[in-house]
């Protein structure tokens, strides 16, 4: 229960709600993905089939302006390794929102979507989700 709460407690501080972003001002989230040794490729084919298509989807919708996924070219110790940064640009928060419902237009076989995620979530070591925000360099420090 504590980590619920705690978790619960996170989210606010490190998500907004719609009423503090402007709502015509550009979004961003990197989604941050560590899999289990040995299981990339596995887990990439999930990926592909479920959250890219979903992504390309919204892109053609105008929900997300842009997207671009990076993976390491050499490596780093285990607990600072990630597979997978996905970097989405929304143009604005709102846009952000609709995941949930491209995805039952996209997959209306709940079952079979339901078990391929928590397959790919079973290969996930480590992930966060990390609203990005742009800085003016020459501004006073936040």
């Amino acid at each position: 229960m504590r980590r619920i709460l705690l978790s619960a407690l996170a989210a606010v501080a490190f998500f907004p709600t719609q009423s503090v972003l402007a709502a015509d001002q550009p979004y961003q989230v990197e989604w941050v993905y560590h899999v289990k040794y040995g299981y990339q490729q596995e887990w990439w084919k999930l990926f592909q089939k479920y959250q890219i298509a979903i992504l390309d989807r919204e892109k053609q919708l105008g929900f997300v302006s842009e997207y671009h996924i990076d993976k390491p070219g050499l490596h780093t110790s285990e607990d600072a390794r990630w597979d997978y940064r996905i970097v989405i640009a929304y143009p604005n928060y709102d846009g952000s929102r609709h995941e949930g419902e491209v995805e039952r237009q996209l997959f209306p076989d709940r079952a079979d979507l339901t078990k391929a995620e928590n397959r790919r979530w079973e290969l996930t070591v480590n992930h966060w989700d990390l609203p990005i925000h742009q800085v003016d360099p020459h501004s006073a420090a936040d």
